[in-house]
């Protein structure tokens, strides 16, 4: 289920809320080729599946980036924000990518917004801890705070 947001008083009400999860999604050969296409990162273990099979993951897998990237549409699952004139991605303060994403795994978004803090200019800043979870795994494929900015 989504979280609405409607400005700056009710994102700030959000602090220390567990967002829940997402639907699970898919990640496709497609989606790793075009991001490699993309990025012009054409690894073996990510784009082709004939040499990655006899490679240590037994098959194709994501980059790492590519996961990452994936946060932010994912994240849109969890929160609504509304009422606000501008929402900026300021950064990230950690990144991990535990375990790999094969192709053909579903992942889903965890998400904790684990504080939120006034900036100069009419605005706040939310610090957001994400879990990107592969189904069937006891590793995540990435664990990461971000910091968004959100500006009335």
């Amino acid at each position: 289920m989504t979280t609405t947001a409607r400005g700056l008083d009710e994102i700030r009400a959000l602090s220390g809320k567990d967002l829940g999860h997402t639907g699970w999604h898919e990640i496709t050969q497609d989606r790793v080729n075009t991001f490699a296409d993309a990025t012009d990162d054409h690894q073996w273990i990510h784009v082709d599946p004939g040499r990655a099979a006899a490679g240590p993951f037994g098959g194709t897998i994501a980059h790492g980036y590519l996961t990452l990237a994936l946060v932010i549409p994912l994240f849109n699952e969890l929160l609504d924000i509304q009422d606000v004139k501008m929402s900026i991605n300021y950064g990230l303060d950690k990144v991990r990518f535990p375990a790999p994403v094969k192709v053909g795994a579903r992942i889903r978004l965890a998400g904790v917004v684990a504080s939120v803090e006034d900036v100069p200019g009419d605005g706040v800043q939310m610090h957001l801890d994400f879990t990107v979870e592969i189904e069937g795994s006891g590793k995540p494929a990435c664990v990461a705070r971000a910091l968004l900015r959100h500006y009335a």
